[in-house]
């Protein structure tokens, strides 16, 4: 049996950092895991610059209320979940996420948590497993399942490598000259065909 595990920011919704990055006008925020493939370092750094600018959560959860899904993604999912299990495998943090999930009508999405004192800083973050996305790929295959994998980034790269079969999606063109052996797809119906055609 199959399950389709797909990243989230960049295949499915915009990046959220580089929507805050654009409504705060704090430029540097808009380095993502397409650019850093060290996420803990990446994240220490984001919060470095959060407290130096006397931000925190409720200002992020404000842009990420006015962020929709990519065009076509909901419709994309609906039709995946049709024939796939489907699980949503993000770096991100369930208190970024909530509000995106109901735009795309509820799919299983696996994330980790934020630590928020009570004035609202972000103090910390919890990784709910190292390296979540090769782990999780690996845990479903541990217990039977076959999996198909798509996402954009430097940390997509070891579900998709791990995986039956693996895509990239409107990824960067230097993950894409790095990694010539994963079929790179730019649009929704590529992607779909792709996966149906790795489950014949």
């Amino acid at each position: 049996m199959y399950i389709t595990c797909l990243d989230v920011e960049g295949v499915l919704v915009p990046e959220i950092w580089v929507a805050f990055a654009e409504e705060s006008g704090i430029m540097e925020l808009k380095r993502t895991t397409r650019d850093e493939p060290d996420y803990d370092k990446l994240m220490r750094w984001r919060l470095d610059i959060l407290k130096e600018h006397g931000l925190g959560l409720k200002e992020i959860q404000e842009t990420i209320s006015k962020i929709e899904p990519l065009p076509g993604a909901k419709e994309f999912i609906d039709e995946l979940r049709s024939f796939s299990q489907v699980i949503l495998i993000s770096d991100t943090f369930t208190e970024f996420a909530e509000p995106l999930m109901k735009k795309l009508g509820y799919p299983t999405l696996f994330c980790n948590s934020l630590e928020v004192a009570d004035n609202g800083e972000i103090i910390g973050f919890k990784m709910r497993v190292e390296q979540s996305k090769l782990s999780t790929v690996k845990a479903l295959q541990s217990i039977g399942f076959d999996t198909i994998a798509s996402g954009d980034s430097y940390n997509d790269l070891g579900m998709i490598k791990a995986s039956k079969a693996g895509f990239l999606f409107r990824s960067t063109p230097a993950i894409k000259e790095e990694n010539p052996e994963i079929p790179a797809y730019e649009t929704y119906e590529e992607l779909m065909q792709a996966i149906r055609s790795a489950m014949v």
